[in-house]
């Protein structure tokens, strides 16, 4: 497991009410360590005393008091963003700590004499610091900022991200329909949409006592309740101080971690790698220790996380893996895939035992939907069947006696029928309610045979960390080291491949990096072109059209989003080359079957989406004003590919840079098959080349790989 280096938002919700303890404190002075991007704000208060205060916003991105004993040494000289605080904070006190929102956004206010100035930490992307004065103007920031959405100068009024939404304040209505609005599964949803991300959208979950892969379709009122009482919780908790601040070691048995701080006194076993103002049921198999204060607890993890990470490098002393705990780790995860199979077998056999009930009760269950079918024929209403059904009851009649429930919001009814309750859709017949039991029997068992293959991987990882463990003991040398030894990793014959990946802001629209490392992004559908013309082009980028109508909007970036232009940057021809060829592969161009068309270029400043009088523009369109730069007769060509380091993902778009970044790839050309046809096709071959044929079905679905083909008809270059 990755160690923590960045608070969340979860976090800063407990911090904003700990900080507020340290209010009044009066500055001393303030140091900037450049080299870390870390500010100290040593401070003095009339209970606790001496105050240091450190905000880190660069590779770790963190804020928290200290113990001085912790701190780094002083810098010789002052930067000037040190010396400017110096100037305006000394003998200023600290009146507040805020977070915006529920972001990753830190205010700290002070007041000196009729003067105010605040400090903002921003924790997030590249991180900043900007101090502003009373009326809200940047003073100075350790980072210009200049995006599409937002800027953060010198001389110019600060401008807050986007207010992310704030699931700590919501009302249940808010919160069902925020959660009902998402397409994805319950984890996904409360991860991304509801702000609170993976671990306490697990956390949730677990306290919710709701699975984290269920659809948001297919989540019940009952659910919806239990997952919104685990947010109230967590909220009231945080917002009432009741906190248990804890710091969590890497995996392994806490009965046996505590055994082992008792038995020698050395300090917990392995190292750090997460701290939390909670404790946390996921985290229930790894061993941790309480702090009386969250930052008490940010203090110990951040001060010695970094120490444990940097332990090992450059020294020639090679440390013994934890080969138990990997072994415990992995058996662990087989016992869970055991259990998981045996509960789909249950499952399925169930949903097939309903099926085979509705045909051996034929005639009842269709009496059963016929008379319903009847009543909603005949106008009455639902509340109405359901009370003729109470009335059959009681008069003996067989078909009303076996009714168990009625929904008319989903128009069904639950009939008991042999040793099963079984939940018939109204408007089908029994053959389709029966035929839905067993395909949902089948797919059913399609997980199950996941499940099978996946507790094999398993398997296969716990035998080879044990051979490691074995070599280990013989003196021999470690396969990982051997495998890390190697120039090239030849993934396509490894039997496992891991999995490593991580979503970007980009990953909404089609993209693909130049040869040269630079991001190309375009347009999906209208929405997305309008997004990008609007809110992703910056100056210095370079934006690209088809001459023909229909296509992306593409932008060839020259900065990355948190990144300030640089007049310097310079594009090369190929990069510029390679985004055209983009543009015109996924325009109407291929759609049409032709292998060839004209791109024009212009700057940024040059696309607008205000009309001239008598023009009109639809939703994605937009218009361009002055000269253009065309690339005449640019070749369509599109490649798929798979890359295996340093992420393991599906890579499209023109041959050259997918060829370099993939591990194995596949060109396409303007054909006959439809894009869910020659993805099947891709899927097929990918599966064909690497020897571990589950990592393709992890990371290369037939949906991922459509997602890089042109719209319209495809065929492999060799066909």
């Amino acid at each position: 497991m990755d160690r923590k280096r960045e608070l969340t938002s979860v976090d800063l919700a407990a911090l904003e009410g700990e900080l507020a303890a340290y209010e009044g404190a009066a500055v001393d002075k303030v140091y900037l360590y450049p080299e870390r991007d870390l500010l100290r704000f040593r401070m003095r208060h009339y209970d606790h005393g001496r105050v240091e205060l450190l905000v880190e916003v660069g590779a770790e991105k963190w804020l928290s008091v200290v113990d001085p004993d912790h701190l780094p040494e002083a810098p010789e000289r002052p930067p000037n963003f040190a010396m400017m605080l110096r100037n305006r904070l000394r003998g200023a006190e600290l009146r507040s700590v805020e977070q915006f929102e529920f972001d990753r956004i830190l205010e700290l206010t002070f007041e000196r004499d009729e003067e105010r100035t605040t400090v903002v930490a921003e924790l997030f992307g590249d991180g900043n610091v900007a101090v502003l004065d009373a009326t809200g103007e940047v003073v100075d920031c350790l980072e210009t900022v200049r995006l599409k959405s937002r800027t953060v100068a010198p001389g110019t009024p600060y401008e807050f991200p986007s207010a992310r939404f704030n699931p700590l304040t919501v009302d249940f209505a808010g919160f069902e329909a925020r959660m009902r609005q998402s397409d994805a599964d319950v984890v996904r949803t409360l991860a991304t949409q509801l702000n609170f991300g993976g671990l306490y959208g697990e956390e949730l979950c677990t306290r919710a006592g709701v699975d984290y892969n269920v659809a948001i379709e297919a989540v019940t009122d009952d659910q919806l309740a239990a997952l919104y009482g685990a947010v109230e919780r967590l909220a009231d908790r945080l917002s009432a101080g009741d906190l248990d601040p804890r710091v969590y070691y890497e995996d392994g048995d806490p009965d046996e971690a505590a055994r082992d701080l008792s038995e020698d006194g050395d300090g917990p076993p392995g190292r750090r790698v997460d701290v939390t103002p909670v404790a946390l049921a996921e985290y229930d198999h790894r061993h941790s220790e309480p702090f009386d204060s969250f930052p008490a607890a940010l203090d110990d993890y951040f001060t010695f996380a970094s120490d444990e990470a940097d332990d090992g490098e450059g020294s020639d002393v090679r440390e013994r893996p934890d080969f138990e705990s990997q072994i415990e780790t992995k058996e662990r995860i087989i016992a869970q895939q055991e259990g998981a199979i045996e509960e789909f077998e249950q499952q399925a056999a169930a949903e097939r035992e309903k099926a085979e009930a509705l045909y051996a009760n034929y005639d009842l269950v269709d009496e059963v939907i016929s008379t319903v079918r009847e009543a909603r024929g005949a106008g009455h209403g639902w509340d109405d069947i359901a009370d003729r059904f109470e009335t059959g009851k009681e008069r003996g009649i067989d078909a009303a006696e076996a009714i168990v429930g009625v929904d008319g919001s989903e128009g069904t009814v639950t009939v008991a029928l042999d040793d099963h309750d079984v939940t018939v859709a109204v408007e089908d017949g029994v053959e389709k309610n029966a035929d839905r039991l067993y395909r949902e029997a089948k797919r059913i068992e399609e997980k199950k045979a996941g499940a099978q293959e996946a507790i094999e991987e398993t398997r296969a990882e716990l035998a080879a960390v044990q051979r490691r463990r074995e070599q280990w003991e013989a003196g021999g040398p470690d396969e990982e080291d051997e495998q890390e030894e190697e120039a090239e990793v030849d993934w396509l014959t490894r039997e496992s491949v891991p999995v490593r990946s991580s979503e970007e802001w980009y990953e909404q629209f089609r993209w693909f990096h130049t040869s040269d490392g630079f991001l190309v992004i375009g347009g999906r559908d209208a929405d997305g072109n309008e997004a990008i013309v609007e809110k992703y082009m910056d100056r210095g980028d370079r934006f690209f059209h088809t001459q023909a109508h229909g296509g992306p909007a593409t932008v060839l970036k020259a900065t990355g989003p948190s990144e300030s232009y640089d007049e310097s940057i310079e594009i090369p021809e190929r990069s510029v080359e390679e985004a055209a060829q983009f543009a015109v592969s996924y325009s109407s161009v291929w759609k049409d079957g032709r292998y060839a068309a004209d791109v024009y270029e212009v700057a940024p400043d040059q696309v607008t989406k205000t009309p001239e009088s008598g023009e009109y523009l639809e939703k994605g369109g937009f218009a361009v004003r002055g000269d253009r730069t065309y690339h005449r007769n640019t070749e369509v060509g599109v490649a798929v590919g798979i890359a295996c380091e340093p992420e393991t993902r599906v890579l499209g778009g023109p041959p050259a840079p997918v060829a370099k970044q993939a591990e194995t790839t596949i060109e396409v050309e303007p054909g006959r098959y439809a894009q869910n046809d020659i993805a099947k096709r891709l899927y097929r071959e990918f599966k064909e080349r690497f020897r571990d044929e589950t990592f393709v079905r992890k990371v290369a679905s037939p949906d991922l790989i459509q997602e890089f083909l042109p719209p319209g008809g495809s065929r492999t270059v060799e066909d």
